[in-house]
C-alpha cells in the first residue's frame, strides 16, 4: 500500500519542459541587434508609447547570452540612440545599461521559467530604468514629458514571448530536425 503511494515531489514536472537550449550563435545574435537597431532608427519611435524594440532585443540576449551581450553592448548602443535622436547624451545609455544590468541579475532565476513569466518579472526592470532616466532628463532638462513612457515601458515587456519566440527560432528548428532524423 505505501509503495503505490507517490510523493508529491516526483510528481513535480519542470516550469520549462525544454531546461537545456541550445546557445545562440554568435553571429546571429549581432545580426539581429543590427537589425533591430537599424529598425529603430526609423520615425515610429517618435510615437511616446511606442516599445523601445532594440532594448527588448538586448535585454532579452543579455539575459539568454551573457557572454556575448553586455552591459557594454547596452551602453554603446544606448549612445548609438542618444546621437540619433539628438536627445541628452547618456539619457538613452543609462537605461539601456540599467535593463542590462535587471537581464543579468536576474538571469539565473528567469532561466528557468517560460517566456511569458520573465515577461512579468521584466516589467519592474524596464519600468524602473526608464523611471531612472525620465527623472535624469526632468532634472537636467527641467521639463517633464509626461507619463507616456509609462506605456512604452509596459507595451516592450509585453513583447518579450513574442522575441523569445522569434529568436529562439533557429535552436528550435534545429532541434526539430535532429529529433526528426534520430
Amino acid at each position: 500500500m505505501a509503495g503505490h503511494r507517490r510523493s508529491s515531489l516526483s510528481s513535480l514536472q519542470p516550469i520549462d519542459s525544454s531546461p537545456f537550449k541550445r546557445p545562440s550563435g554568435p553571429v546571429f545574435i549581432w545580426i539581429t541587434l543590427l537589425l533591430v537597431w537599424l529598425i529603430s532608427l526609423l520615425p515610429w519611435r517618435l510615437w511616446q508609447p511606442a516599445p523601445d524594440l532594440l532594448l527588448l532585443v538586448i535585454a532579452f540576449w543579455c539575459l539568454h547570452e551573457p557572454q556575448r551581450v553586455n552591459m557594454l553592448a547596452a551602453f554603446c548602443f544606448g549612445l548609438f540612440m542618444d546621437v540619433h535622436d539628438g536627445a541628452l547624451m547618456g539619457e538613452q545609455a543609462l537605461t539601456y545599461t540599467l535593463v542590462a544590468y535587471g537581464a543579468l541579475l536576474l538571469s539565473r532565476r528567469l532561466q528557468r521559467f517560460n517566456s511569458i513569466i520573465q515577461a512579468i518579472h521584466m516589467v519592474p526592470v524596464f519600468v524602473l530604468a526608464e523611471a531612472v532616466a525620465r527623472l535624469a532628463h526632468a532634472w537636467l532638462a527641467g521639463e517633464w514629458t509626461g507619463w507616456q513612457w509609462l506605456w512604452s515601458a509596459l507595451f516592450t515587456a509585453a513583447l518579450w514571448p513574442l522575441a523569445d519566440v522569434l529568436l529562439h527560432m533557429p535552436q528550435r528548428r534545429l532541434d526539430e530536425t535532429e529529433s526528426g532524423s534520430a
